[in-house]
């Protein structure tokens, strides 16, 4: 295969083309797909998040759906359906969106808690199953939701469950005046997302999410992991700190993120940057401390501090 760091510039640049000053939300979000993990992401309306997904999905050949959540949509909306045909007296399974490579389910939090966990199975097997029967969903296979953090009314928040189904949480933010100025331009004529090309293969693809499993990670990096997450449970603010599955997003993100860099191993400031967007939506901040306005992005940075980085020593050694 090709090497791994120049397929990841080639999807990275191209998807900058469509989202312009957003490299660092790129490249997080590209590292979820090589981690086989799921997006969320959080911002106000008009930012780009539906074009993320749609630019990642073009710029590596992945099938794309959307689904627009609402308080009426189904769960056999998302899954799929058996539909009988009158000619061949058989039922006749049509699948929903969610038999997609990427999926783009816009505005998650608004649809009801039953269709909400409809996601729950494809998101964790990578399987759906309809009316007694499992089938498998495409390889590679990702979930990207967004949601409205601002505006809360008619909406249903995602439980702790399926916000740790997340590998990680990302927020855009508005571009800066020089940034938005581009954004005017090039969309000036047309939307950049209309002549954006395929520039690797969904089989590239999943050579890559390989490829980022063999990064070394030294025991004494998973350790450093281990006790951070644990800083996140014991830390006086939180109610409900992190999970071992959090611990697991934070080791995965950072063998991607370090090969990205062009790097065959993990080193500390890998951790300490992917921290909050593994970490932050699954730290739940206590009554009390919401109260004094504390955030979970304050306690992941505290965390962290408070984590002594391990020593540099030799791959391999004792």
């Amino acid at each position: 295969m090709e090497d791994p760091r120049q397929v990841s510039e080639r999807i990275l640049d191209n998807i900058e083309r469509v989202i312009i000053g957003k490299a660092e939300e790129g490249r997080l979000a590209l590292v979820t797909l090589l981690c086989r993990g799921h997006l969320l992401l959080e911002d106000v309306p008009g930012v780009g998040k539906t074009m993320l997904a749609r630019a990642l999905a073009r710029s590596t050949g992945c099938s794309f759906q959307r689904i627009q959540f609402t308080p009426d949509l189904l769960p056999s909306d998302v899954t799929g359906v058996a539909v009988f045909n009158q000619a061949s007296r058989e039922f006749e399974f049509r699948p929903g969106p969610v038999m997609s490579q990427i999926v783009l389910t816009d505005e998650i939090n608004r649809a009801t808690p039953k269709t909400q966990s409809a996601l729950l199975e494809a998101m964790e097997e990578r399987q759906a199953t309809v009316d007694g029967v499992t089938r498998r969903l495409p390889e590679p296979f990702m979930v990207l939701a967004t949601q409205n953090p601002i505006e809360y009314e008619g909406t249903f928040p995602l439980p702790e469950a399926q916000l740790d189904r997340f590998l990680m949480r990302v927020r855009l933010g508005y571009p800066n005046p020089t940034d938005e100025v581009l954004v005017m331009d090039a969309q000036q004529q047309q939307h950049p997302i209309e002549s954006l090309e395929q520039v690797t293969s969904a089989e590239e693809v999943i050579g890559l999410q390989e490829a980022a499993r063999e990064v070394y990670i030294d025991p004494l990096i998973k350790q450093y992991i281990v006790t951070m997450v644990n800083a996140t449970r014991e830390h006086e603010s939180v109610y409900l700190g992190a999970s071992p599955r959090g611990s697991l997003a934070l080791m995965r993100a950072a063998q991607a993120y370090a090969m990205l860099d062009g790097r065959d191993f993990v080193q500390p400031d890998d951790i300490k940057r992917l921290a909050y967007p593994t970490l932050g939506h699954r730290v739940i901040v206590s009554p009390a401390a919401r109260v004094r306005n504390i955030e979970s992005a304050q306690i992941v940075d505290e965390c962290i501090e408070r984590t002594p980085v391990p020593g540099a020593r030799a791959r391999g050694g004792a």
